[in-house]
């Protein structure tokens, strides 16, 4: 640990609870992962002592273009010297409704928000209101947010906040018929996240099978299916990610990279959900400033008009393809799950995930950022160079691993997953 992080965490502690909270504290990361960061340009990030690192997580997902990307971040401060948080929207917001609407091809209409877990509350909302009902049915493990309702952790909530939810596997169409059998008439929605991406095991893709039933199950009972594209959207399709399997939703939440970094987020939906949406009450003081739709805007263009996309699978698909052939070499079972633009990186026989740690402490001293257990992002700053450093990092750090894994401790911090 850096002493200016060590110094930050040692003030934050006196001032906010925990010492840090939510996704991005470093609680369940190894122990000399940096906390704070100070400045961020491109796919690199650097640490409070200086340190720069390629930066495989991407803010958690927001960085798609790049960090402080030019001509997006000229967009957002054309419009704040504007006009941002105002009394009421700017154009932009009915600009910005229309250009995305015209992209996403189940969409009639758009919502802006904040957060992901914005949108994915609003999602829940407009389908009850939409059909009169109640139960929603969801995949066991799968993070919608971190709302009561859909929190992971279950500390401050009550059963009441989980309510009316059922629960199925994810690509189970048994396990999904029985949840919807199970719901009955009070069937509102099916939330679905666009591929498997729970935390600490093999992400999966969705069976277009199981998309597919999903939506004929909804037809079938006059419920809705939302895609919650959150933590996905941009990264898989320039559509939602369930347009790849030929299913449309009648709901999507998007948020993260849609602009960029800067904070929006969005429900999109079809005419069948329109009645509900404009029903429900949902707000924000700051859901309606205009600089982050500007950026949102900048960065839909950019979506349309460039390879991005078609970039960052390339490079993900070389980081797969290298990183097998290095792990392969050193001896050890290395699974690279998810799409290669996405990917999730676990060591086998590995519990408590002190390989995983041991590897991606190697990799951070050698400068490059990875998570030993969350899905990771690939943004489209990247470039071949990278990537060549990224693979040259790795096999180092296989070689550090190999030279000390008959040593390794067990990481206390993880015993809950040899549980």
């Amino acid at each position: 640990m850096g002493s200016q992080d060590k110094a930050l965490r040692e003030r934050a502690a006196k001032v906010i609870p925990g010492g840090m909270y939510g996704h991005q504290a470093t609680g369940l990361l190894p122990d000399d992962y940096p906390q704070f960061f100070a400045k961020a340009e491109g796919a690199h990030l650097w640490d409070t002592d200086g340190r720069r690192y390629l930066d495989f997580m991407c803010a958690y997902g927001p960085n798609l273009f790049g960090y402080a990307n030019p001509e997006i971040d000229a967009a957002y401060v054309r419009q704040l010297s504007i006009g941002d948080a105002m009394t009421g929207p700017s154009p932009k917001m009915v600009e910005l409704a229309e250009v995305f609407v015209g992209m996403i091809g189940h969409a009639d209409w758009a919502m802006f928000c904040k957060n992901g877990t914005d949108a994915t509350s609003m999602a829940m909302m407009a389908a009850r209101a939409q059909t009169g009902r109640k139960t929603i049915v969801l995949a066991k493990g799968a993070y919608h947010g971190a709302a009561p309702w859909c929190t992971p952790r279950p500390a401050g909530t009550t059963k009441e906040d989980k309510a009316n939810q059922v629960y199925c596997s994810y690509n189970d169409i048994e396990s999904l018929e029985a949840a919807v059998a199970k719901a009955g008439d009070d069937l509102a929605a099916i939330f679905a996240a666009p591929f498997r991406h729970d935390a600490f095991i093999d992400q999966a893709l969705p069976d277009p099978a199981y998309a597919k039933r999903a939506r004929e199950l909804c037809d079938q009972h006059g419920a809705l299916l939302v895609v919650d594209d959150v933590r996905a959207g941009l990264r898989m399709a320039r559509d939602c990610s369930w347009s790849l399997t030929g299913v449309e939703p009648d709901l999507s939440t998007w948020g993260k990279c849609i602009a960029n970094g800067h904070p929006i987020s969005a429900l999109l939906g079809s005419d069948r959900a329109r009645k509900g949406a404009a029903a429900i009450y949902a707000t924000g003081s700051f859901w309606f400033a205009g600089a982050a739709m500007a950026a949102g805007l900048e960065t839909l263009r950019l979506v349309r008009e460039t390879v991005y996309l078609e970039r960052i699978v390339s490079l993900g698909e070389k980081l797969r393809t290298g990183l097998a052939h290095r792990a392969a070499k050193a001896g050890f079972g290395f699974r690279q799950s998810g799409p290669a633009q996405m990917p999730l990186f676990l060591f086998d026989d590995d519990p408590d995930l002190r390989k995983g740690f041991c590897w991606s402490s190697a990799m951070l001293e050698r400068g490059v950022y990875v998570h030993p257990w969350h899905n990771m992002f690939l943004c489209a700053a990247m470039t071949e160079a990278d990537i060549d450093f990224a693979l040259d990092a790795a096999e180092a750090s296989f070689g550090v691993l190999e030279r000390e894994a008959g040593g390794l401790a067990p990481v206390e911090k993880m015993a809950f997953l040899r549980g």
